[in-house]
């Protein structure tokens, strides 16, 4: 019965575009690395949020099928504020900030420490104005 209402609260949780780790069943008690799928299309994530827990490592493959090149930069507001007015041209270093070439998958492994919620945006000219925001939900 655990099982089974832990799998439908995932299900859920997949059909309202939200993506829940941890909810129930085997994800809540393991301890390895969690995958988190994001597809950009249309200048878009999909999805556009989803939630993990704390400390754990979180393996984000990010699948760019788009003609052009995007971003995926997660963090908090000055984070953010920063890369609105930087300069960097590819990211690459850090794994919370990732460049994803046109037609192409780049896959980056992060840990939250902190409970919160942070956003995800690609700060290509003109993207965050089209929409090109998501947010991570870190929970205990």
């Amino acid at each position: 019965m655990k099982r089974r209402l832990g799998l439908s609260l995932l299900a859920a949780g997949l059909v309202g575009g939200t993506v829940w780790f941890g909810v129930g069943g085997a994800l809540a008690g393991s301890s390895g690395t969690l995958p988190v799928d994001i597809t950009i299309h249309y200048s878009h994530y999909q999805p556009a949020a989803f939630t993990v827990p704390a400390g754990r490592p979180i393996a984000i493959t990010l699948r760019n099928a788009d003609p052009i090149d995007h971003e995926w930069i997660v963090g908090d507001a000055a984070t953010h504020q920063r890369h609105r007015t930087g300069t960097e041209p590819y990211h690459a270093s850090r794994p919370t900030e990732v460049t994803i070439p046109a037609l192409s998958t780049v896959t980056t492994v992060v840990t939250f420490g902190a409970p919160g919620a942070l956003q995800y945006i690609c700060h290509l000219p003109g993207h965050e104005a089209y929409g090109m925001v998501g947010t991570v939900t870190i929970r205990p």
